[in-house]
Formats: C-alpha cells, sequence, structure tokens
C-alpha cells in the first residue's frame, strides 16, 4: 500500500510540473491515434472477436444487436 501511495504521489508532482499543455498534447496524440481508420479497423476486429468467446456471457459488451443494428447504451446496460 505504501508503494501505491508513493508512486501516486511521485505521478502526481511529475505530472503538476508537466502542466496542462503537455497534458493537452498528449490527449491530442491519443485521439489522433484513436480515430486512426487502421485502429478502428483493428479495434472492430478485435471487439468480433472477444464477442465470439464472450457470447451472450457479457451482455453490456454488446453495441449492436441481433438484427445488425446499433443498440443504445440504456438498452445495452439493461440486458
Amino acid at each position: 500500500m505504501k508503494v501505491f501511495l508513493l508512486g501516486a504521489a511521485v505521478g502526481y508532482v511529475l505530472g503538476a510540473k508537466a502542466g496542462r499543455a503537455r497534458y493537452d498534447q498528449i490527449v491530442r496524440t491519443y485521439r489522433k491515434v484513436a480515430d486512426h481508420p487502421m485502429v478502428q479497423g483493428a479495434a472492430g476486429v478485435a471487439r468480433a472477436k472477444v464477442g465470439e468467446k464472450v457470447g451472450d456471457k457479457v451482455p453490456f459488451f454488446r453495441t449492436v444487436g441481433r438484427d445488425g443494428h446499433r443498440v443504445n447504451e440504456s438498452a445495452v446496460t439493461q440486458g
């Protein structure tokens, strides 16, 4: 527990020194990568493979209904 708290404190101090500009730069880079079509395609393939393995065991995982239409989040989380 002490190691975790020490790590959190060090992370906080280093993050505070880096500042908001560095944080914004990291977020922009993350979004650029996450929105790239190749990354989206790989995520879709991974999601499909996990869906094949998991199936209906995790109802909130499914974002597309059995009829192929997108399901809204409230319907997904409610089952």
